[in-house]
């Protein structure tokens, strides 16, 4: 007998150890249909035996269960031949039903799709043989926008010029109807209606008959369908009065003729593409903003002179000379020469921003008044221009939740309304035996039914929002980030470098048992290598001192605290007061001091000898707090968003500048690990928490929240758990993401809204016989039109922190 079962091999990430193999393999073992599962450590994968493909996803769930990650990619599709909502889902649906294909988000307002699959089990090529095999025409994206952008301006030129055509050949039809009611009688014959009828059915219209037979193939439904059989239905009755009557159709009321409500329908629908594609690519005027920002050419400085060179021909460590009014072509450190520099794209921040020498730049921006030389950093893809570019694509392909439930009615859509038309045919026809106009009833349901509104509604409100969002220096970089944040009930700050500056400075030092200079020196050589704020503050003020650093060992951090190390042979400890009640060393020499200069908004650090258990010094810091800082809380408060400070730094300081703030709840000496905690604790609460913060410390509490909102100005880490970035350390972008959010939001809703109650209130129109189809068709094109248009209104926001 043949062997059935399914071998196939899957590679995983994270597995460490030879009980990783045996965890992962005893958890695939358990899911029904698979009869062996042999994992190697070695080539980090997993041989599956299994008895059918159903059982693939079922185990790969399982592995990801374990704990362990599985070898994906992800290919950005573009996808010609989508209508409607309809298309959205079965697109989807045919992707999801492949074993090898873990997710699949397709976007309509942008007519691209994400897929993220398992190499081992499916590759790019077969996936677009699948969306073929569905009825449209997939292709790997366009990396270049501009490409991509002439393409669709081209297609649009074709479709304006198939609109005239279709309008001009359907105007002698309509214009004698118009003029009927005044006595003028000058209706065409019903060959020559046929004549010019026949075009614009079969010609103007094919697109809809194509995609039509495409989704009967596929066993499915969308609105081309449903004009296809509304449109035919009209010209065959005509054509079929035509057969009968000869030249008498049409006239003193004999064999009615349809030409005019087909051809007008086909034409309505034409215009309402045509709106609808114009409208959608006003959408992404965002990106195309970003992208028409990044130079083609660069002056790169070579022994033998100054060339201009294609910036793909750029390379690392390369010296690019930029004159004054040029745009930046690369990322870069500037070696020479000082100037001002435009970085609103990036910022959102109108004014220009002084670099000197090892200052950074940024490919994109514009130097306006030095000629300076740049090293090279970031080429291409990896550019902040680059990833600002991609994350908001991210998030204008990404599904929001709320369209979830707009798939699920898609989905069943035309079906139902095809059931609805072809009751209201029988319904009509049983009720007044004049089937004629049963007939033109049901074509009017057809016709009027739009799942277009349905599947734009939601996507074009989020390319619009996060796109505004963008240009005003908010990265939003999911759309379920994006949903959420208007819902906001608590927004928690970390206080450095969030609230306050984030540069300290030391300003009071005093010293037990040695000088301030041995103090200074001492904790300067054991915060050498350290990146927090605390200790560029103390080596800032070694400089001021004239101190030379000297070398430490066995410097270790605690987190939250501080950290320990050795210099001079003797072991030294420096931090928080934590941390020295942790040590048991006695505080008692410094502890009027101490709670004074707290009380007063202080934050105070200790450095004890370990060896002989003595505090020797306190240091004390104080961080300017950012002036739109109080704007912001004030902002909140007005929106009746309760604000929490989590700090590790002293009660007292945290204190003195909460109440400065008009913060009136604070969680201070939170260690990092303890932050995420005070996030669920006020998610238990039942709040909806936005988390602010811009530190590697602030990570685990970003990604607990519901909102995680980290400044650019912050570390890279903090930067990729949240959900939403800020370009600039203006708090005040806080409230505007807020508010950004929520308009998009509320569009999102209004076009809802209308997309379901026009078909709500249309359709029985229709089906009861008070709509004709042309009127139908108008309404139809019109709806997808609006929906469109009344995103496209977000444009009017202006950001309260401009």
């Amino acid at each position: 007998m043949e062997n059935t079962n399914i071998e196939t091999n899957i590679q995983i990430k994270g597995m460490t150890c030879a009980s990783c193999v045996s965890r992962i393999e005893n958890q695939v073992k358990k899911i029904e249909g698979v009869i062996a599962v042999t994992v190697s450590l070695a080539t980090e994968s997993a041989k599956l035996v299994l008895t059918n493909k159903d059982s693939i996803k079922p185990a790969l769930s399982a592995i990801e269960k374990s704990g362990y990650d599985i070898l994906t990619k992800e290919s950005e599709l573009s996808i010609e031949g989508m209508t409607c909502a309809s298309c959205v889902n079965r697109i989807e649906s045919v992707l999801l039903k492949e074993p090898g294909v873990l997710s699949a988000i397709v976007n309509l307002a942008t007519e691209k799709a994400k897929i993220k699959f398992v190499e081992d089990l499916i590759n790019e090529e077969k996936i677009i043989k699948i969306i073929t095999r569905a009825g449209y025409k997939a292709s790997r994206a366009k990396s270049e926008l501009k490409e991509e952008i002439n393409e669709k301006a081209q297609q649009l030129k074709t479709d304006y010029i198939k609109l005239l055509i279709a309008a001009t050949l359907s105007a002698p039809l309509v214009i004698p109807m118009i003029f009927e009611p005044f006595g003028f009688n000058f209706m065409l014959t019903g060959w020559i209606q046929l004549f010019l009828a026949a075009p614009v059915q079969f010609w103007l219209g094919a697109r809809f008959y194509i995609a039509a037979w495409k989704a009967v193939k596929a066993r499915s439904g969308n609105m081309d369908l449903l004009v296809s059989l509304g449109t035919t239905a009209a010209f065959g009755l005509s054509l079929y009065h035509i057969a009968i009557y000869g030249e008498h159709a049409g006239h003193d009321g004999i064999g009615a003729l349809y030409f005019e409500s087909s051809a007008v329908v086909i034409t309505l629908v034409l215009l309402g593409k045509y709106l609808e594609t114009r409208a959608k690519q006003q959408t992404s005027m965002a990106i195309k903003a970003l992208q028409s920002l990044r130079p083609n050419i660069a002056r790169v400085k070579r022994p033998e002179g100054d060339f201009e060179i294609s910036i793909d021909e750029v390379s690392l460590g390369d010296i690019v000379i930029i004159k004054p009014g040029e745009k930046i072509p690369v990322d870069g450190l500037i070696i020479s020469g000082s100037t001002q520099i435009d970085e609103s794209f990036i910022t959102g921040e109108s004014l220009p921003v002084v670099k000197n020498l090892k200052d950074k730049v940024t490919g994109g921006s514009l130097n306006i008044d030095g000629l300076i030389q740049v090293e090279t950093t970031a080429l291409g893809t990896e550019t902040t221009l680059a990833r600002i570019i991609r994350l908001v694509e991210n998030a204008q392909s990404a599904k929001a939740p709320i369209q979830r439930m707009v798939d699920k009615v898609s989905a069943v859509f035309v079906p139902i309304v095809i059931l609805i038309a072809t009751l209201t045919i029988v319904g009509w026809g049983l009720y007044s035996s004049d089937w004629e106009s049963a007939l033109i009833n049901g074509v009017a349901v057809l016709v009027i039914a739009c799942p277009c509104a349905l599947g734009l509604a939601t996507p074009t409100s989020i390319m619009v929002g996060t796109g505004l969002a963008a240009k005003a220096g908010i990265l939003i970089k999911d759309a379920e980030a994006l949903e959420i944040a208007h819902s906001v009930t608590v927004v928690a700050f970390d206080k450095t470098g969030t609230l306050t500056e984030g540069k300290p400075e030391l300003t009071k030092i005093i010293s037990n048992s040695i000088s301030d200079e041995e103090l200074i020196r001492i904790s300067c050589a054991l915060q050498s290598g350290s990146e927090h704020p605390l200790a560029k503050a103390i080596i800032e003020k070694s400089k001021e001192m004239g101190l030379s650093i000297e070398a430490s060992s066995e410097v270790k951090a605690l987190a939250g605290r501080g950290l320990e190390g050795n210099v001079g042979g003797v072991k030294y400890i420096i931090g928080t007061r934590r941390l020295m009640q942790e040590k048991v060393l006695d505080l008692s020499y410094f502890s009027s001091e101490a709670l004074e200069l707290e009380n007063t908004g202080y934050t105070v650090s200790y450095l004890a000898n370990e060896s002989n258990k003595k505090i020797i010094g306190l240091m004390a810091f104080t961080d300017k707090i950012k002036d739109s800082a109080r704007e912001t809380i004030k902002k909140l408060n007005a929106l009746n968003i309760k604000t929490v400070m989590i700090t590790g730094d002293n009660a007292g300081a945290a204190k003195k500048v909460a109440e400065s703030l008009g913060i009136f709840e604070v969680k201070a000496e939170v260690l990092p690990q303890d932050k995420s905690k005070v996030i669920e604790d006020l998610k238990r609460s039942g709040h909806i928490v936005a988390m602010v913060g811009d530190g590697i410390n602030d990570a685990p509490a970003l990604a607990a929240a519901h909102v995680g909102i980290a400044m650019a100005t912050g570390t890279d880490v903090a930067m990729h758990t949240a959900g939403i970035t800020l370009m600039r350390g203006n708090p005040l972008l806080i409230p505007d993401a807020l508010e950004i959010s929520k308009k998009t939001y509320n569009k999102i809703k209004q076009n809802l809204f209308w997309a379901f109650i026009y078909n709500i209130v249309g359709i029985p129109l229709a089906a009861f016989g008070l709509l004709n189809p042309v009127i139908a068709g108008a309404a139809m094109a019109l709806s997808s039109v609006s929906v469109v248009s009344n995103a496209l209104m977000l444009r009017k926001w202006k950001p309260a922190s401009k």
